[in-house]
């Protein structure tokens, strides 16, 4: 749930900073984890402030906008089980969980996830903190997904390689990997520009600006709250990858590509496309 989509409601307006305390301990705890693993630092930490109003700034991308997302979703389940990888405050994984697909989730931040545990108790849907590139929940899944841009929370090229594979790793054979990510909007830079705004109304203005050598954008974004003029800011960085960047990361994960549209409503990927939804699919031998 993060930035690189079009439109106001993108995921890059929380506000990340150090974690705070869960609210009420009611998730699970990562199992510990093999030598060679490390828990994933780059990504920022959103605050308890920020989750408890991110469900209002979200709300034109709920409801009935999500009907092709939990569509696409629920047909690629085929009646088994999916795991949410940074499922936030349940925006998703609730409502798919309403619609008969067992959800479990694994999520960074304690004060989203409490969110979240307002909606649907822990026998539910449950929740293990923990970074989602290296974190392991028990059994396997028919369906990983990944949506709102958020494996570009992962800041380097390495830990978006272990998200595959750490999606791999719960899949059963057969089973599928979803992202959903937009295209750097990097054509609309002309030479010595370093920012491409993404919305400009009168209650938010975002912008992103690019470090093209690290693969770096910083989403920027002023919002109005109330009425009284003031501007609240916030900023949080993103690591973009092409397309053809994810399907070598899938490979080597031991993924195939399987589909990429653009959109959940399954249009075709073109030259003009701003986001994608990929499949991956594991080999079933």
């Amino acid at each position: 749930m993060v930035p690189l989509a079009p439109g106001p409601a993108r995921g890059g307006s929380r506000a990340p900073v150090a974690r705070e305390p869960a609210a009420i301990n009611c998730f699970d705890r990562a199992p510990g984890l093999p030598a060679e693993w490390s828990p994933v630092t780059s990504s920022e930490l959103w605050s308890r402030e920020t989750a408890d109003r991110y469900d209002d700034e979200e709300a034109e991308n709920s409801s009935a906008a999500l009907e092709p997302t939990l569509a696409f979703l629920a047909e690629l389940a085929g009646g088994g089980r999916a795991l949410e990888f940074a499922i936030g405050t349940g925006r998703v994984g609730v409502p798919l969980q309403e619609r008969g697909v067992p959800v479990a989730g694994i999520e960074l931040s304690e004060p989203m996830a409490a969110v979240l545990r307002r909606k649907a108790d822990a026998n539910t849907l449950p929740v293990t903190i923990g970074d989602m590139a290296t974190t392991v929940v028990p059994g396997e899944f028919t369906l990983v997904y990944l949506v709102y841009n958020t494996i570009s929370n992962l800041l380097t090229q390495d830990e978006q390689v272990e998200c595959f594979r750490n999606a791999a790793r719960h899949l059963a054979p057969g089973g599928r990997f979803v992202i959903e990510l937009g295209v750097p909007p990097l054509r609309f830079l002309p030479p010595g520009q370093v920012a491409v705004p993404f919305d400009v109304s009168d209650r938010h203005l975002g912008f992103d600006t690019f470090d093209l050598v690290e693969q770096i954008l910083v989403s920027h974004h002023f919002t109005r709250d109330g009425d009284d003029g003031r501007y609240r800011r916030a900023d949080s960085r993103h690591r973009y990858a092409w397309p053809a960047e994810l399907d070598l990361m899938a490979r080597i994960a031991g993924l195939e590509l399987e589909q990429r549209v653009a959109d959940w409503h399954g249009a075709p990927f073109t030259d003009d496309a701003d986001r994608h939804i990929s499949v991956w699919r594991k080999p079933v031998t």
